[in-house]
C-alpha cells in the first residue's frame, strides 16, 4: 500500500466540509483504510505524490526523453 516518506511541518487543522460521501466510501474501499479521515489523508498523499512524479516526468520531457501520453500540460 501506498506510505508517504516526509511529514515536515505537519499541521493539523479542523475543517469542515461538503464532500460526497459515495466518493470517500468508494474511496474507503480503494484505499483499504478504515476511516474517513486516513482515507482523504491517504488520497491527499497520493495526489501529492504524483504531483511530484509528474514535475519530475515534466524535466525529462522538456530534455527529450519523455512523452506525456495523459496529455496534461
Amino acid at each position: 500500500m501506498f506510505t508517504s516518506c516526509y511529514a515536515v511541518n505537519m499541521e493539523l487543522r479542523h475543517k469542515h466540509l461538503k464532500l460526497n460521501q459515495r466518493k470517500i466510501d468508494q474511496a474507503r474501499r480503494a484505499l483499504g483504510t478504515k476511516t474517513e479521515q486516513d482515507t482523504l489523508d491517504r488520497a491527499l498523499d497520493m495526489v501529492l505524490a504524483e504531483e511530484r512524479i509528474v514535475r519530475t516526468l515534466r524535466r525529462g520531457k522538456a530534455i527529450g526523453g519523455f512523452e506525456d501520453v495523459f496529455g496534461r500540460r
